[in-house]
């Protein structure tokens, strides 16, 4: 793992060089993590853009012994103000990080002024959304531990169907743990973000929370859910019907199942997110339903369960490939039901690598 991280840092320091900084500061969790391993929840990282011999690490006592054994292979420095430890250091050795770029995207303003008082020497500058660049495109390490959390989730449906969890009577609540906790059972370290249950009219509201809504036949039951392995996450929504489908569902259905099949053949290298949005968004169109798709196509999913890039139309960018998405179009009639069909893919070189495998037919429970 250490080879890995080095890897990525080394692919970072391109970057700041094309940045015109001699340093970064990194004070993002979620980016320390992708640089060096480390997975505790206070951290500071100093990368020197000419080598890892410059380049330091901080947290606090509280990790002495896990930051050893996930960071063997940086300088540590121990201390609770992490960032500040580092930027005093920096100005220790000015001519070193005379010029150092730090995540304005992230840092505050109380912060950042407190990092400016410090830096004695030391010019601040504005560097957003630098490791996030290089977050875009997995490696396969990374899809691996994806398509780990992806499985966690497709086997905790598998075990609440056969199990009959979800059937009338049952409250909305009851399936959302049901689900969570299945997923524990399978590999999960926590859900990837509080899970979806929608039951009957609830299931036409995009992000309805869990209620003690009561199952009823004939209901839609919408559910979207994801597990986390590995600091990553998977994203999955299946809609199902309890009961005999009624003509409007099965056809309100296929028409989302059509506008995902579009979405999901549209992910290939090259292609733009706002065209692939359009893809699945056109199919909906030309059934008259277009006021009724109310949100973005999908986004991207890794250490975040939403993180670029945004399938939508105004997404900007172009897909590549090892970059991972989801593809989630949704028709919702209000106080009726609604329909979203969701998956987790990879883009590949040939065809999508498609990481939720649950089936996508209309389920009848």
């Amino acid at each position: 793992m250490p080879e890995i991280h080095a890897n990525r840092r080394e692919a970072l320091r391109q970057l700041l060089e094309q940045a015109g900084v001699d340093a970064l500061l990194v004070t993002d969790l979620l980016n320390i993590r992708y640089l060096t391993g480390f997975t505790g929840s206070n951290a500071a990282l100093l990368l020197h853009t000419g080598d890892d011999e410059r380049t330091v690490f901080c947290t606090d006592g509280r990790y002495f012994t896990q930051s050893a054994a996930e960071v063997p292979d940086l300088e540590r420095i121990i201390d609770r103000a992490s960032a500040v430890a580092l930027l005093s250091r920096a100005a220790e050795h000015a001519a070193t990080y005379r010029s150092t770029g730090f995540e304005s995207h992230y840092v505050s303003v109380e912060d950042y002024e407190a990092f400016a008082a410090l830096a004695d020497g030391v010019e601040l500058h504005r560097a957003p959304g630098l490791v996030e660049q290089l977050r875009l495109v997995k490696d396969e390490g990374e899809i691996a531990s994806l398509r780990k959390a992806c499985e966690a989730a497709d086997r905790a449906l598998a075990v609440l169907l056969e199990r009959g969890g979800i059937r009338t009577g049952r409250t909305e609540r009851e399936v959302a743990r049901d689900l969570e906790n299945l997923m524990l059972d399978h590999g999960s370290s926590g859900p990837s973000f509080d899970s979806i249950v929608a039951a009957g009219a609830n299931s036409a509201i995009p992000h309805h929370r869990p209620t003690e809504y009561v199952l009823t036949a004939g209901d839609f039951v919408k559910l979207d859910f994801g597990a986390t392995v590995e600091g990553y996450h998977s994203d999955m929504t299946r809609t199902l019907v309890l009961g005999r489908p009624a003509d409007w569902q099965r056809d309100l259905y296929d028409l989302v199942a059509r506008s995902q099949t579009a979405g999901r053949a549209a992910v290939t290298p090259g292609a733009g997110t706002k065209d692939v949005d359009k893809a699945a968004r056109q199919v909906i169109d030309d059934a008259g339903r277009g006021e009724d798709f109310t949100h973005g196509l999908g986004h991207g999913v890794g250490l975040q369960i939403h993180e670029a890039p945004r399938l939508a139309k105004t997404g900007d960018g172009t897909l590549a490939a090892g970059m991972t998405v989801t593809v989630e179009p949704g028709v919702y009639l209000a106080g009726r039901g609604g329909v979203r069909i969701e998956d987790t893919l990879v883009v590949r070189d040939s065809a999508p690598e498609l990481l939720t495998l649950s089936s996508k037919e209309l389920v009848v429970v």
